[in-house]
C-alpha cells in the first residue's frame, strides 16, 4: 500500500506544478496497479513483488517504445517516453551494476553447477526469481550467456 501513497502523493505535487508529462506517468501507473487488483475480482491488495513487476514492465514498456521511435528518427515521440520511464523508474528499488549481477550469476553457476549452455534456464529461473525488480532480464541473460561459455 505504501507504494500507492507514495504514487498520490506524487500525482498531487505533479498536479501542483503543472507536470503534464509527470502527471500522465503516474496516472498509468496508478491505473495498471488498480487493474492488477480487480482482476481477481476482489478489491486486495497487491504484493510489493507484484508491484515492482508492473512498475518494472512499464518501463520496459517506454524504453522499447522509444528505441523504436529512435531508429525511425522520430525523436518527438521518443522523448516523452523516455521521460515517463525515468519517472516510472523513481518508484523502482536501486539497479544492480553489472558487477553485482555478475557475482549472484556466478553464485547460481555455483549452486546449480551448470557447465554449459544447456543449463542457462536453470541459472536465469534462479538469477531472475533473486533479483527479480533490481535487474533487466536481458542485462541478465547477456551475463549468464558470458559466464556458462
Amino acid at each position: 500500500m505504501s507504494l500507492q501513497v507514495d504514487i498520490m502523493t506524487a500525482m498531487k505535487a505533479a498536479m501542483k506544478e503543472k507536470n503534464q508529462m509527470a502527471l500522465a506517468a503516474l496516472r498509468a501507473v496508478k491505473s495498471e496497479i488498480l487493474l492488477a487488483q480487480t482482476a481477481t475480482g476482489s478489491k486486495e491488495e497487491i504484493s510489493e513483488d507484484e508491484e515492482i513487476k508492473i512498475l518494472s514492465k512499464m518501463v520496459k514498456q517506454r524504453k522499447d517504445s522509444a528505441a523504436i521511435f529512435l531508429e525511425q528518427n522520430r525523436n518527438d515521440l521518443a522523448e516523452p517516453e523516455l521521460a515517463q520511464a525515468e519517472i516510472i523508474s523513481q518508484f523502482l528499488p536501486a539497479q544492480l551494476s553489472e558487477e553485482e549481477i555478475a557475482v549472484e550469476v556466478m553464485k547460481a553457476i555455483a549452486a546449480t553447477g551448470a557447465a554449459g549452455m544447456k543449463d542457462m534456464g536453470r541459472v536465469m529461473g534462479i538469477v531472475s526469481d533473486k533479483l527479480a525488480g533490481k535487474a533487466d532480464g536481458k542485462t541478465i541473460s547477456n551475463i549468464v550467456k558470458s559466464k556458462l561459455t
